[in-house]
């Protein structure tokens, strides 16, 4: 069964599309089908999947306007071992043209729908903002995944994306949920980091992964090289993290299948 999971915080650099890249290749390390919708128009997961983002002519932007099919806009790199569906700066001349268009948060749930069934798994990298791409994005998803840095802000910031998240639930998405708040970035030497990570426990107990993401130099490096880490040092902290978070995913999931099954 299918699952389209959101990467999303309206804060950035906080290791979204770090996070993006790096599942995609981690389940497709797993022999999972995995697609990565890039839906940033910076383009960075387009680019750090080894894509050229100044190379292609057609984009999430045209499938969002309706001026491309998906099979025009597929890229595959047979390196990750994932699709994507890329993103560059027109994505922003998308944004502006969808306030005029019927139906304009649901464009990529249309696209989506249509090619949901040939994989095992969607990630969709959102831009760092609560817009009309991100909604999009909220709207096509069946849930959330939040990657967040352990500082003083993190907590103010949560609270109103799970606003967000729940106005778009109640709105246009009752099937939507929050995936899993991802702790990113993580020093355990740093008191604070410490202190917000037990609250985010306290506070979401069933909803933190066990899972964290250390600060990795090789993570930081791998975009450069248009790798994900496993391609790029596959023993690295940062490519063994995200390699357990797969398997933390899938868990989870396969549970929840079951549960569901004999329900």
């Amino acid at each position: 069964m299918s699952k389209i999971i959101a990467i999303a915080n309206q804060k950035g650099g906080v290791g979204k599309t770090t996070t993006c890249i790096n599942l995609a290749a981690s389940l497709a390390a797993t022999k999972r089908r995995v697609l990565l919708v890039d839906m940033d128009p910076q383009g960075n997961a387009t680019m750090g999947s080894g894509v050229n983002k100044h190379e292609i002519s057609l984009t999430t932007c045209e499938l969002l306007l309706g001026e491309a099919d998906v099979s025009q806009v597929l890229q595959r790199n047979e390196l990750v071992n994932y699709d994507v569906l890329p993103a560059n700066s027109d994505l922003t001349a998308a944004e502006v043209t969808l306030m005029q268009k019927l139906g304009k948060e649901r464009r990529l749930r249309v696209v989506l729908d249509d090619i949901q069934d040939n994989y095992d798994y969607i990630l969709i990298d959102c831009p760092p903002s609560l817009n009309m791409l991100t909604l999009n994005a909220l709207v096509a998803a069946d849930s959330v995944m939040i990657p967040m840095q352990c500082e003083y802000y993190a907590l103010e910031g949560l609270s109103a994306l799970l606003e967000t998240i729940e106005n778009v639930r109640q709105s246009v998405n009752p099937r939507l949920k929050v995936e899993g708040l991802l702790r990113t970035m993580f020093d355990p030497r740093n008191n604070l980091a410490n202190d917000v990570s037990g609250q985010l426990i306290v506070h979401f107990p069933d909803q933190v992964y066990r899972t964290v993401i250390p600060r990795n130099v090789r993570l930081a490096e791998a975009p450069s090289h248009g790798l994900p880490v496993i391609h790029y040092d596959k023993n690295s902290r940062g490519a063994l993290a995200y390699l357990a978070l797969a398997g933390e995913i899938l868990r989870r999931n396969e549970s929840n299948e079951l549960a569901e099954a004999s329900a």
